[in-house]
């Protein structure tokens, strides 16, 4: 899932690949631990979202969320080059604050979840469409200047939005539970991958590969932790985000001490 998709071929185009080219990534290369760590990270975010919301109002969590979030990011667009642990730190908030935006639509604002989603598809269909036309390339290689950082960074925390409310939409109204829609979730996130044996072209297959991540980990989080009468396994939200979140450093550490994700300079 690595093919470029340069876009146009205008001058101006060539001259910012060129200039890209130069630059440091600030984006990780796609690894087995890549996805890994993404899948757990969509299910520690689903689990703590729960566990605080739970805990909490949940408005002020969604603030106080999106506070540390807008404080990560920032520290992510200030560094020069990629860092696994401040990327990695990056993502695990945007998928707390995510899974909150979407909780949040359908518990405290009441709205369905066939609408969240229908919404969150809409604004992420929006974001890749604008992306493209201003950058001419939705390659997750070109993340080398600071407006195609803002793009990946808008369409990541999309697609947890989105993720989520897939997820709860199969899980809850559509009653498919959530272990079931966790195997669905897992065949779908298989799919991609077969597809670009046979030609799927590289970015819609990560594009696609990363929406599906979220409510695959998510349905497989929440069925641990949620009580046994939903159809879980009881272990409790908070047990479930400590042990999801114990694998996931371990999994960074090993990716800052051995550099295997860091982007190639030619």
């Amino acid at each position: 899932m690595t093919t470029e998709l340069t876009g146009r071929s205008s001058t101006g185009s060539a001259r910012r690949g060129l200039a890209s080219a130069t630059a440091a990534s600030k984006v990780p290369e796609v690894t087995l631990i890549f996805w890994i760590t993404k899948i757990l990270t969509t299910g520690m975010g689903e689990t703590t979202s729960d566990f605080l919301n739970q805990k909490w109002d949940p408005k002020i969590m969604v603030s106080l969320s999106g506070l540390v979030l807008a404080g990560v990011i920032w520290a992510q667009f200030r560094a020069p080059r990629y860092s696994a642990w401040m990327y990695w730190s990056a993502v695990v908030m945007v998928s707390v604050f995510g899974t909150m935006c979407a909780d949040v639509l359908h518990v405290a604002f009441g709205v369905p979840y066939a609408v969240s989603t229908a919404f969150f598809a809409v604004a992420l269909a929006a974001i890749f469409v604008l992306w493209y036309r201003i950058e001419g390339t939705l390659s997750i290689h070109s993340i080398t200047t600071p407006r195609r950082e803002l793009f990946y960074w808008l369409t990541v925390v999309t697609t947890f939005a989105l993720g989520t409310a897939v997820g709860d939409l199969t899980a809850t109204t559509l009653k498919l539970g959530y272990f079931s829609s966790g195997v669905m979730f897992a065949v779908l996130f298989a799919v991609p991958a077969v597809a670009y044996k046979f030609g799927l072209n590289g970015i819609v297959a990560f594009w696609f590969a990363y929406v599906v991540t979220r409510p695959f980990g998510a349905s497989f989080a929440d069925w641990m932790g949620v009580s046994a009468k939903r159809g879980g396994l009881a272990w409790g939200t908070g047990p479930v985000s400590l042990v999801l979140l114990a694998i996931i450093v371990a999994l960074v550490a090993v990716l800052a001490v051995t550099k295997m994700d860091v982007a190639r300079q030619d």
